[in-house]
Protein backbone atom coordinates (compact mmCIF):
# COMPACT_ATOMS: atom_id res chain seq x y z
CA UNK A 1 0.00 0.00 0.00
CA UNK A 2 2.77 2.53 0.87
CA UNK A 3 4.47 2.08 -2.42
CA UNK A 4 1.31 2.57 -4.61
CA UNK A 5 1.32 5.79 -2.68
CA UNK A 6 4.35 6.35 -3.07
CA UNK A 7 4.00 5.47 -7.23
CA UNK A 8 0.77 7.29 -7.29
CA UNK A 9 2.91 10.71 -5.85
CA UNK A 10 5.68 10.25 -8.09
CA UNK A 11 3.47 10.04 -10.83
CA UNK A 12 1.71 13.35 -10.01
CA UNK A 13 4.93 14.43 -8.97
CA UNK A 14 6.23 13.99 -12.83
CA UNK A 15 2.94 15.65 -13.95
CA UNK A 16 3.13 18.64 -12.22
CA UNK A 17 6.71 18.83 -12.79
CA UNK A 18 5.48 19.34 -16.99
CA UNK A 19 2.70 21.97 -15.41
CA UNK A 20 4.92 23.79 -14.01
CA UNK A 21 7.49 24.48 -16.46
CA UNK A 22 4.75 25.68 -18.75
CA UNK A 23 2.98 27.91 -15.77
CA UNK A 24 6.82 29.47 -15.79
CA UNK A 25 7.16 29.92 -18.99
CA UNK A 26 3.92 32.40 -19.10
CA UNK A 27 3.76 33.59 -15.22
CA UNK A 28 7.04 32.32 -13.16
CA UNK A 29 9.29 34.96 -11.69
CA UNK A 30 12.06 36.79 -14.21
CA UNK A 31 15.43 36.52 -13.00
CA UNK A 32 16.64 39.85 -11.32
CA UNK A 33 18.03 42.67 -14.30
CA UNK A 34 21.56 41.93 -14.81
CA UNK A 35 24.30 44.48 -12.93
CA UNK A 36 27.17 45.26 -14.51
CA UNK A 37 30.34 43.03 -13.36
CA UNK A 38 32.85 44.45 -11.26
CA UNK A 39 36.55 44.27 -11.37
CA UNK A 40 36.54 44.73 -15.56
CA UNK A 41 38.18 47.30 -17.45
CA UNK A 42 36.61 50.36 -18.51
CA UNK A 43 34.50 50.17 -21.86
CA UNK A 44 35.31 53.53 -23.14
CA UNK A 45 32.16 54.90 -24.14
CA UNK A 46 30.07 52.32 -23.22
CA UNK A 47 26.57 53.10 -24.63
CA UNK A 48 23.60 50.81 -25.21
CA UNK A 49 23.56 50.71 -29.20
CA UNK A 50 20.32 50.27 -31.15
CA UNK A 51 18.92 51.31 -34.22
CA UNK A 52 17.37 54.60 -33.10
CA UNK A 53 20.86 55.37 -31.44
CA UNK A 54 22.90 55.20 -34.68
CA UNK A 55 22.41 58.00 -37.58
CA UNK A 56 21.90 57.25 -40.99
CA UNK A 57 25.02 57.86 -43.58
CA UNK A 58 25.38 59.14 -46.40
CA UNK A 59 25.73 57.30 -49.20
CA UNK A 60 29.37 55.59 -50.51
CA UNK A 61 31.84 57.53 -52.05
CA UNK A 62 33.31 56.08 -54.78
CA UNK A 63 36.34 53.86 -54.16
CA UNK A 64 38.50 54.14 -56.78
CA UNK A 65 41.45 52.28 -55.06
CA UNK A 66 38.98 49.13 -55.93
CA UNK A 67 38.34 48.56 -59.41
CA UNK A 68 35.27 47.35 -61.13
CA UNK A 69 33.12 48.11 -57.81
CA UNK A 70 30.24 50.55 -58.65
CA UNK A 71 29.20 53.01 -56.74
CA UNK A 72 27.08 52.20 -53.88
CA UNK A 73 23.51 54.27 -54.04
CA UNK A 74 21.07 51.02 -53.23
CA UNK A 75 20.69 48.18 -51.57
CA UNK A 76 21.37 44.81 -52.89
CA UNK A 77 21.19 40.87 -51.95
CA UNK A 78 24.69 38.92 -51.90
CA UNK A 79 23.22 35.31 -52.21
CA UNK A 80 26.09 33.03 -50.71
CA UNK A 81 26.00 29.33 -50.80
CA UNK A 82 28.20 26.92 -48.82
CA UNK A 83 27.89 23.22 -48.07
CA UNK A 84 25.85 24.29 -44.65
CA UNK A 85 24.55 27.73 -45.68
CA UNK A 86 22.29 29.44 -48.19
CA UNK A 87 22.58 33.03 -46.77
CA UNK A 88 21.06 36.23 -47.84
CA UNK A 89 23.40 39.98 -47.08
CA UNK A 90 22.07 42.99 -47.35
CA UNK A 91 24.62 45.45 -48.86
CA UNK A 92 22.94 48.27 -46.37
CA UNK A 93 24.49 47.71 -42.99
CA UNK A 94 26.17 43.71 -44.69
CA UNK A 95 23.56 42.15 -42.23
CA UNK A 96 22.75 38.56 -42.31
CA UNK A 97 18.87 38.62 -42.98
CA UNK A 98 18.20 35.32 -44.47
CA UNK A 99 20.33 31.96 -43.08
CA UNK A 100 18.96 28.85 -44.45
CA UNK A 101 20.44 25.59 -42.85
CA UNK A 102 21.16 23.04 -45.79
CA UNK A 103 21.48 19.87 -43.65
CA UNK A 104 18.52 20.43 -41.72
CA UNK A 105 15.13 20.11 -43.02
CA UNK A 106 11.97 22.66 -42.33
CA UNK A 107 10.18 19.85 -40.82
CA UNK A 108 9.41 16.03 -41.06
CA UNK A 109 6.63 17.14 -43.75
CA UNK A 110 9.01 19.34 -45.87
CA UNK A 111 12.46 17.52 -46.10
CA UNK A 112 13.70 19.02 -49.34
CA UNK A 113 13.23 22.60 -47.78
CA UNK A 114 16.15 23.53 -45.52
CA UNK A 115 15.41 25.22 -42.02
CA UNK A 116 15.16 28.81 -41.71
CA UNK A 117 17.29 30.18 -38.78
CA UNK A 118 17.35 33.58 -39.63
CA UNK A 119 14.46 35.39 -41.72
CA UNK A 120 12.70 38.75 -41.95
CA UNK A 121 9.25 37.52 -42.38
CA UNK A 122 7.31 39.25 -39.44
CA UNK A 123 6.28 36.83 -37.05
CA UNK A 124 9.59 35.08 -36.97
CA UNK A 125 12.31 38.22 -37.39
CA UNK A 126 15.37 37.21 -36.37
CA UNK A 127 18.74 39.01 -37.96
CA UNK A 128 21.85 39.54 -36.94
CA UNK A 129 23.88 42.96 -37.52
CA UNK A 130 27.31 44.49 -36.53
CA UNK A 131 28.74 47.70 -37.70
CA UNK A 132 30.80 50.47 -36.41
CA UNK A 133 30.98 53.63 -34.67
CA UNK A 134 33.03 57.08 -33.71
CA UNK A 135 32.09 59.78 -31.90
CA UNK A 136 34.72 62.46 -34.04
CA UNK A 137 34.74 60.75 -37.75
CA UNK A 138 32.99 58.71 -39.59
CA UNK A 139 31.83 54.98 -39.88
CA UNK A 140 29.53 52.65 -41.37
CA UNK A 141 26.76 51.25 -39.24
CA UNK A 142 23.83 49.03 -40.33
CA UNK A 143 22.01 51.30 -41.97
CA UNK A 144 25.04 52.20 -44.21
CA UNK A 145 25.38 50.98 -47.83
CA UNK A 146 28.25 49.10 -49.02
CA UNK A 147 29.68 47.61 -52.30
CA UNK A 148 30.40 44.70 -53.78
CA UNK A 149 32.40 42.93 -56.19
CA UNK A 150 29.52 40.10 -57.28
CA UNK A 151 25.96 39.48 -55.84
CA UNK A 152 26.45 35.58 -55.52
CA UNK A 153 29.34 33.64 -53.87
CA UNK A 154 29.93 29.95 -53.61
CA UNK A 155 31.89 27.53 -52.05
CA UNK A 156 33.35 25.35 -54.69
CA UNK A 157 34.06 21.72 -54.58
CA UNK A 158 37.85 21.25 -53.07
CA UNK A 159 37.41 24.80 -51.69
CA UNK A 160 37.75 25.42 -47.69
CA UNK A 161 36.74 28.39 -47.37
CA UNK A 162 35.17 31.75 -49.28
CA UNK A 163 35.75 35.06 -48.48
CA UNK A 164 32.74 37.65 -49.11
CA UNK A 165 34.09 41.16 -48.84
CA UNK A 166 32.20 44.41 -48.81
CA UNK A 167 33.60 48.00 -49.41
CA UNK A 168 32.93 51.26 -47.77
CA UNK A 169 34.41 54.71 -47.85
CA UNK A 170 34.02 58.01 -46.93
CA UNK A 171 35.75 61.10 -45.63
CA UNK A 172 39.27 59.16 -46.20
CA UNK A 173 37.73 56.31 -44.17
CA UNK A 174 37.36 52.78 -45.59
CA UNK A 175 35.96 49.86 -44.43
CA UNK A 176 36.45 46.70 -45.77
CA UNK A 177 33.98 44.27 -44.05
CA UNK A 178 34.52 40.59 -44.77
CA UNK A 179 32.80 37.20 -43.51
CA UNK A 180 34.80 34.14 -43.88
CA UNK A 181 32.81 30.97 -44.51
CA UNK A 182 34.63 27.31 -43.74
CA UNK A 183 33.44 23.80 -44.98
CA UNK A 184 31.46 22.06 -43.03
CA UNK A 185 31.57 24.80 -40.08
CA UNK A 186 28.80 26.95 -38.94
CA UNK A 187 30.82 29.13 -37.27
CA UNK A 188 31.40 32.60 -39.30
CA UNK A 189 34.50 35.15 -38.86
CA UNK A 190 33.49 38.50 -39.17
CA UNK A 191 36.33 41.30 -39.75
CA UNK A 192 35.76 45.13 -39.79
CA UNK A 193 39.19 46.40 -41.46
CA UNK A 194 39.40 50.10 -41.13
CA UNK A 195 41.81 52.13 -43.59
CA UNK A 196 42.85 55.68 -43.19
CA UNK A 197 44.48 58.04 -45.11
CA UNK A 198 45.55 61.60 -43.95
CA UNK A 199 43.32 61.48 -41.04
CA UNK A 200 43.37 59.44 -37.60
CA UNK A 201 40.61 57.54 -36.57
CA UNK A 202 39.30 56.08 -33.26
CA UNK A 203 35.89 54.08 -33.17
CA UNK A 204 34.51 50.86 -32.20
CA UNK A 205 32.79 47.57 -33.47
CA UNK A 206 29.20 46.34 -32.34
CA UNK A 207 27.40 43.27 -33.10
CA UNK A 208 23.75 42.62 -32.19
CA UNK A 209 21.66 39.97 -32.59
CA UNK A 210 17.75 41.43 -33.45
CA UNK A 211 14.41 38.83 -33.26
CA UNK A 212 10.78 38.81 -32.82
CA UNK A 213 9.44 36.90 -30.07
CA UNK A 214 8.48 33.98 -32.69
CA UNK A 215 6.43 30.82 -32.64
CA UNK A 216 7.95 27.44 -31.97
CA UNK A 217 8.56 27.23 -35.96
CA UNK A 218 6.58 24.13 -36.25
CA UNK A 219 8.48 21.88 -33.18
CA UNK A 220 6.14 20.20 -30.66
CA UNK A 221 3.98 22.74 -29.05
CA UNK A 222 3.12 20.34 -26.06
CA UNK A 223 6.72 20.13 -24.87
CA UNK A 224 8.37 23.94 -23.87
CA UNK A 225 11.70 24.86 -24.54
CA UNK A 226 13.40 28.36 -23.83
CA UNK A 227 13.54 30.70 -26.19
CA UNK A 228 14.99 34.17 -25.96
CA UNK A 229 18.60 35.67 -25.11
CA UNK A 230 21.39 34.22 -23.35
CA UNK A 231 24.63 36.23 -21.82
CA UNK A 232 27.74 34.56 -20.83
CA UNK A 233 30.70 35.47 -18.96
CA UNK A 234 33.02 34.20 -16.63
CA UNK A 235 31.18 36.51 -13.55
CA UNK A 236 27.87 35.58 -14.08
CA UNK A 237 28.52 32.24 -15.90
CA UNK A 238 25.19 31.42 -17.83
CA UNK A 239 21.98 34.05 -17.67
CA UNK A 240 18.96 34.20 -19.29
CA UNK A 241 17.47 37.54 -20.72
CA UNK A 242 14.05 36.57 -22.02
CA UNK A 243 12.19 38.76 -23.96
CA UNK A 244 10.36 40.19 -21.39
CA UNK A 245 13.34 40.63 -19.26
CA UNK A 246 14.30 42.65 -22.20
CA UNK A 247 10.88 44.55 -22.33
CA UNK A 248 11.45 45.41 -18.98
CA UNK A 249 14.22 46.48 -18.45
CA UNK A 250 18.07 47.23 -20.64
CA UNK A 251 20.75 44.87 -20.10
CA UNK A 252 24.00 46.63 -18.82
CA UNK A 253 27.05 44.91 -18.61
CA UNK A 254 30.74 45.49 -18.82
CA UNK A 255 32.80 41.93 -19.24
CA UNK A 256 35.86 40.27 -20.61
CA UNK A 257 35.52 37.68 -23.35
CA UNK A 258 32.08 35.52 -22.83
CA UNK A 259 29.60 35.58 -25.98
CA UNK A 260 25.93 36.79 -26.06
CA UNK A 261 23.36 34.81 -27.48
CA UNK A 262 19.55 34.20 -29.19
CA UNK A 263 18.63 30.80 -28.68
CA UNK A 264 15.71 28.50 -29.91
CA UNK A 265 14.84 24.56 -29.13
CA UNK A 266 17.66 22.97 -31.30
CA UNK A 267 19.33 26.00 -33.03
CA UNK A 268 21.46 28.96 -31.79
CA UNK A 269 22.95 32.58 -33.10
CA UNK A 270 25.85 34.14 -30.95
CA UNK A 271 28.20 36.47 -31.20
CA UNK A 272 31.35 35.39 -29.78
CA UNK A 273 34.35 38.35 -29.33
CA UNK A 274 38.24 37.87 -28.84
CA UNK A 275 37.76 36.49 -25.50
CA UNK A 276 40.52 38.98 -24.24
CA UNK A 277 38.53 41.45 -25.37
CA UNK A 278 36.30 43.66 -22.93
CA UNK A 279 32.70 44.21 -24.68
CA UNK A 280 30.08 46.38 -23.10
CA UNK A 281 26.65 43.82 -23.40
CA UNK A 282 23.19 45.66 -23.76
CA UNK A 283 19.88 45.06 -24.52
CA UNK A 284 17.18 47.20 -26.37
CA UNK A 285 13.46 47.00 -27.18
CA UNK A 286 12.99 49.66 -29.72
CA UNK A 287 9.13 48.57 -31.03
CA UNK A 288 6.76 45.95 -30.01
CA UNK A 289 7.92 42.75 -31.18
CA UNK A 290 11.76 43.59 -31.87
CA UNK A 291 14.11 42.57 -29.04
CA UNK A 292 17.84 43.08 -29.39
CA UNK A 293 20.72 42.13 -27.72
CA UNK A 294 24.36 43.39 -28.34
CA UNK A 295 28.23 43.86 -27.46
CA UNK A 296 30.22 46.77 -28.18
CA UNK A 297 34.25 46.47 -28.28
CA UNK A 298 36.48 49.29 -26.66
CA UNK A 299 37.75 52.17 -28.96
CA UNK A 300 40.92 51.44 -31.28
CA UNK A 301 42.55 54.11 -32.55
CA UNK A 302 43.93 54.25 -35.86
CA UNK A 303 46.84 56.36 -37.09
CA UNK A 304 46.56 58.08 -40.45
CA UNK A 305 47.81 55.88 -43.25
CA UNK A 306 47.54 52.55 -41.30
CA UNK A 307 45.00 50.40 -40.69
CA UNK A 308 43.38 48.37 -37.84
CA UNK A 309 41.34 45.33 -37.52
CA UNK A 310 38.07 44.16 -35.48
CA UNK A 311 37.84 40.80 -35.48
CA UNK A 312 34.43 38.74 -34.26
CA UNK A 313 33.02 35.25 -34.62
CA UNK A 314 29.17 34.50 -35.38
CA UNK A 315 27.98 31.14 -34.49
CA UNK A 316 24.77 30.52 -36.68
CA UNK A 317 23.28 26.17 -36.57
CA UNK A 318 22.71 23.50 -34.80
CA UNK A 319 23.02 23.40 -31.00
CA UNK A 320 25.61 20.75 -31.75
CA UNK A 321 27.48 19.55 -28.17
CA UNK A 322 30.90 18.39 -29.60
CA UNK A 323 31.70 21.57 -31.73
CA UNK A 324 30.27 24.11 -29.39
CA UNK A 325 32.84 22.91 -26.65
CA UNK A 326 35.41 23.57 -28.83
CA UNK A 327 33.80 27.08 -30.05
CA UNK A 328 33.82 29.08 -27.02
CA UNK A 329 33.82 28.29 -23.16
CA UNK A 330 30.22 27.55 -21.89
CA UNK A 331 28.71 27.54 -25.31
CA UNK A 332 27.70 23.78 -25.15
CA UNK A 333 25.26 25.08 -22.03
CA UNK A 334 23.08 26.68 -25.16
CA UNK A 335 21.50 23.05 -24.82
CA UNK A 336 19.83 23.65 -22.48
CA UNK A 337 19.46 20.51 -19.81
CA UNK A 338 18.66 23.38 -16.86
CA UNK A 339 19.53 22.26 -13.08
CA UNK A 340 20.40 18.64 -13.69
CA UNK A 341 22.96 19.35 -16.41
CA UNK A 342 25.39 17.37 -14.22
CA UNK A 343 23.42 14.12 -14.64
CA UNK A 344 22.30 15.17 -18.57
CA UNK A 345 25.68 15.03 -20.02
CA UNK A 346 27.35 12.00 -18.95
CA UNK A 347 23.86 10.04 -20.29
CA UNK A 348 24.11 12.36 -23.56
CA UNK A 349 27.83 11.04 -23.80
CA UNK A 350 26.49 7.36 -23.07
CA UNK A 351 23.30 8.03 -25.73
CA UNK A 352 26.41 9.27 -27.86
CA UNK A 353 28.00 5.89 -27.67
CA UNK A 354 25.17 3.84 -28.02
CA UNK A 355 24.40 5.59 -31.26
CA UNK A 356 27.68 5.08 -33.06
CA UNK A 357 27.63 1.88 -32.54
CA UNK A 358 24.32 0.82 -33.99
CA UNK A 359 23.65 4.30 -36.29
CA UNK A 360 20.31 4.67 -34.83
CA UNK A 361 19.00 6.92 -31.99
CA UNK A 362 15.97 4.47 -31.61
CA UNK A 363 18.54 1.51 -30.41
CA UNK A 364 20.80 4.22 -28.63
CA UNK A 365 17.62 4.71 -26.87
CA UNK A 366 16.29 1.37 -25.67
CA UNK A 367 20.04 0.14 -25.20
CA UNK A 368 20.41 4.00 -23.05
CA UNK A 369 17.30 2.77 -21.19
CA UNK A 370 18.71 -0.63 -20.38
CA UNK A 371 21.88 0.87 -19.15
CA UNK A 372 19.98 2.69 -16.74
CA UNK A 373 17.90 -0.27 -15.33
CA UNK A 374 21.26 -1.80 -14.77
CA UNK A 375 22.57 0.92 -12.87
CA UNK A 376 19.80 0.93 -10.51
CA UNK A 377 19.17 -3.14 -10.75
CA UNK A 378 19.52 -3.21 -6.79
CA UNK A 379 18.15 -0.33 -6.21
CA UNK A 380 14.75 -1.54 -8.33
CA UNK A 381 15.26 -5.06 -6.70
CA UNK A 382 14.41 -3.44 -3.25
CA UNK A 383 11.29 -2.08 -3.68
CA UNK A 384 9.95 -4.85 -6.05
CA UNK A 385 11.04 -6.83 -3.32
CA UNK A 386 9.16 -4.35 -0.84
CA UNK A 387 6.27 -4.25 -3.41
CA UNK A 388 6.07 -8.48 -3.52
CA UNK A 389 5.68 -8.54 0.39
CA UNK A 390 3.45 -6.32 0.69
CA UNK A 391 0.93 -7.83 -1.88
CA UNK A 392 1.76 -11.08 -0.36
CA UNK A 393 0.25 -9.64 2.99
CA UNK A 394 -2.68 -7.40 1.40
CA UNK A 395 -5.56 -9.89 2.05
CA UNK A 396 -4.42 -9.83 5.63
CA UNK A 397 -4.38 -6.23 5.47
CA UNK A 398 -7.76 -5.86 4.24
CA UNK A 399 -8.64 -8.14 6.70
CA UNK A 400 -7.09 -5.48 9.65
CA UNK A 401 -9.28 -2.99 8.13
CA UNK A 402 -12.53 -5.02 8.38
CA UNK A 403 -11.95 -5.87 11.75
CA UNK A 404 -11.11 -2.15 12.79
CA UNK A 405 -13.25 -0.11 10.76
CA UNK A 406 -12.88 3.63 11.28
CA UNK A 407 -10.34 3.25 14.33
CA UNK A 408 -7.01 4.34 12.60
CA UNK A 409 -4.95 3.84 15.43
CA UNK A 410 -6.03 0.80 15.97
CA UNK A 411 -5.18 -0.23 12.71
CA UNK A 412 -1.80 1.15 12.56
CA UNK A 413 -0.98 -0.59 15.60
CA UNK A 414 -1.94 -3.65 14.25
CA UNK A 415 0.04 -2.78 10.75
CA UNK A 416 3.13 -1.78 12.16
CA UNK A 417 2.75 -5.36 14.44
CA UNK A 418 2.35 -7.17 11.61
CA UNK A 419 4.91 -5.33 9.18
CA UNK A 420 7.66 -6.22 12.02
CA UNK A 421 6.30 -10.02 12.42
CA UNK A 422 6.85 -10.42 8.34
CA UNK A 423 9.69 -8.18 8.63
CA UNK A 424 8.47 -5.79 6.14
CA UNK A 425 9.80 -2.40 5.82
CA UNK A 426 7.01 -0.16 4.08
CA UNK A 427 9.58 2.57 3.22
CA UNK A 428 11.79 0.31 1.54
CA UNK A 429 10.26 0.91 -1.74
CA UNK A 430 10.84 4.57 -1.57
CA UNK A 431 14.12 5.54 -1.62
CA UNK A 432 15.45 3.78 -4.63
CA UNK A 433 12.35 5.17 -6.52
CA UNK A 434 13.46 8.76 -5.31
CA UNK A 435 16.69 8.21 -5.95
CA UNK A 436 15.91 7.62 -9.44
CA UNK A 437 13.88 10.86 -10.29
CA UNK A 438 16.68 13.34 -10.69
CA UNK A 439 18.01 10.82 -13.31
CA UNK A 440 14.47 9.97 -15.20
CA UNK A 441 13.76 14.11 -15.80
CA UNK A 442 17.57 14.55 -16.85
CA UNK A 443 17.31 12.31 -19.28
CA UNK A 444 13.98 13.57 -20.49
CA UNK A 445 15.51 16.87 -20.76
CA UNK A 446 18.77 15.01 -22.82
CA UNK A 447 15.72 13.18 -25.13
CA UNK A 448 13.78 16.82 -25.57
CA UNK A 449 16.98 18.84 -26.22
CA UNK A 450 19.38 16.71 -28.41
CA UNK A 451 19.38 18.07 -32.14
CA UNK A 452 20.64 14.78 -33.57
CA UNK A 453 17.67 13.37 -32.65
CA UNK A 454 15.49 16.57 -34.49
CA UNK A 455 13.85 14.38 -37.24
CA UNK A 456 15.58 11.34 -36.84
CA UNK A 457 14.04 7.69 -37.79
CA UNK A 458 13.74 4.70 -36.15
CA UNK A 459 12.23 1.39 -37.73
CA UNK A 460 8.71 0.98 -39.24
CA UNK A 461 5.87 3.33 -38.51
CA UNK A 462 8.74 5.67 -36.14
CA UNK A 463 10.01 8.07 -38.87
CA UNK A 464 10.63 11.20 -36.69
CA UNK A 465 11.50 10.22 -32.98
CA UNK A 466 11.46 13.84 -32.41
CA UNK A 467 7.48 14.67 -33.07
CA UNK A 468 4.27 12.48 -31.75
CA UNK A 469 3.65 8.99 -32.52
CA UNK A 470 1.53 9.48 -35.77
CA UNK A 471 -0.91 6.59 -35.20
CA UNK A 472 -0.61 6.95 -30.76
CA UNK A 473 1.01 3.10 -30.88
CA UNK A 474 3.84 3.77 -28.36
CA UNK A 475 1.72 5.92 -26.06
CA UNK A 476 -1.08 2.69 -25.78
CA UNK A 477 1.40 0.47 -25.52
CA UNK A 478 3.25 2.90 -22.66
CA UNK A 479 -0.38 3.05 -21.08
CA UNK A 480 -0.76 -1.04 -21.23
CA UNK A 481 2.85 -1.39 -19.64
CA UNK A 482 1.75 0.77 -16.79
CA UNK A 483 -1.60 -1.38 -16.48
CA UNK A 484 0.36 -4.60 -16.43
CA UNK A 485 2.59 -2.89 -13.68
CA UNK A 486 -0.47 -1.48 -11.97
CA UNK A 487 -1.68 -5.61 -11.56
CA UNK A 488 1.97 -6.50 -10.10
CA UNK A 489 1.90 -4.12 -7.34
CA UNK A 490 -0.22 -4.53 -4.45
CA UNK A 491 -4.26 -2.99 -4.18
CA UNK A 492 -4.54 0.01 -1.81
CA UNK A 493 -7.05 -0.61 1.19
CA UNK A 494 -8.27 3.04 0.62
CA UNK A 495 -11.09 2.84 -2.17
CA UNK A 496 -10.49 6.20 -3.46
CA UNK A 497 -6.65 5.26 -3.85
CA UNK A 498 -8.46 2.20 -5.78
CA UNK A 499 -10.23 4.56 -8.21
CA UNK A 500 -7.61 6.96 -8.93
CA UNK A 501 -4.64 4.06 -9.82
CA UNK A 502 -7.79 2.50 -12.08
CA UNK A 503 -7.53 5.90 -14.06
CA UNK A 504 -3.82 6.46 -13.69
CA UNK A 505 -2.85 4.54 -17.08
CA UNK A 506 -5.77 6.08 -19.13
CA UNK A 507 -4.82 9.53 -17.61
CA UNK A 508 -1.17 8.94 -18.70
CA UNK A 509 -1.95 7.11 -21.97
CA UNK A 510 -3.78 10.69 -23.00
CA UNK A 511 -1.01 13.05 -21.12
CA UNK A 512 1.60 11.24 -23.39
CA UNK A 513 -0.16 11.38 -27.01
CA UNK A 514 1.56 14.50 -28.08
CA UNK A 515 5.09 13.46 -26.42
CA UNK A 516 8.37 13.32 -28.77
CA UNK A 517 7.55 9.48 -29.57
CA UNK A 518 11.70 9.13 -28.25
CA UNK A 519 10.48 9.94 -24.90
CA UNK A 520 7.18 7.87 -25.20
CA UNK A 521 9.89 5.12 -26.68
CA UNK A 522 11.50 5.12 -23.40
CA UNK A 523 9.39 5.42 -20.84
CA UNK A 524 7.77 1.79 -22.84
CA UNK A 525 11.26 0.62 -22.73
CA UNK A 526 11.69 0.98 -19.11
CA UNK A 527 8.10 -0.22 -17.92
CA UNK A 528 8.90 -3.22 -19.91
CA UNK A 529 11.69 -3.76 -18.29
CA UNK A 530 10.39 -3.07 -14.72
CA UNK A 531 7.72 -5.33 -15.29
CA UNK A 532 10.19 -7.93 -16.36
CA UNK A 533 12.38 -7.54 -13.18
CA UNK A 534 8.85 -6.76 -10.56
CA UNK A 535 7.35 -9.96 -12.34
CA UNK A 536 10.45 -12.83 -11.32
CA UNK A 537 10.52 -11.10 -7.68
CA UNK A 538 7.24 -11.48 -6.95
CA UNK A 539 7.22 -14.95 -8.08
CA UNK A 540 10.00 -15.95 -5.84
CA UNK A 541 8.59 -13.94 -2.61
CA UNK A 542 4.76 -16.03 -3.58
CA UNK A 543 6.67 -19.25 -3.45
CA UNK A 544 8.95 -18.70 -0.86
Amino acid sequence: MENQRTLLYLSLFFMLFLIWQAWQQDYGPRPVAIEPVTGQTEVPGSQPVAANDIPETVALAEDRSVPNIAVATGSRTVHVITDVFDIEIDTRGGDIRKLNLRKYAKSSELKDEPFELLTEKESQFHIVQSGLLSANSVAPNHHSIYAVRQDEFRLAEGENEIKVDLFWQEAGVRVIKTYTFHRNDYVIDVEHKVQTSGMPWSGSQYRQLVRAEADARGESSFIYTYTGGIVFNDEIKYEKVDFSDIAEKDVNIDQKGGWIAMIQHYFLAAWIPDQEENNFVYSKHPSANRYILGARSPAINVAPNAQNVFHSRLVVGPKLQDRLTQIAPGLELTVDYGVLTIIAKPLFWLLKIFHTWFDNWGWAIIFLTLTIKLVFFKLSEVSYRSMAKMRKVAPRLQTLKERYGDDRQRMSQAMMKMYKEEKINPLSGCFPILVQIPVFIALYWVLLETVEMRHAPFALWMTNLSEKDPYFILPILMGATMFIQQKLNPAPIDPIQQKVFQFMPLIFTVFFLFFPSGLVLYWVVNNTLSITQQWVITRRIQNS
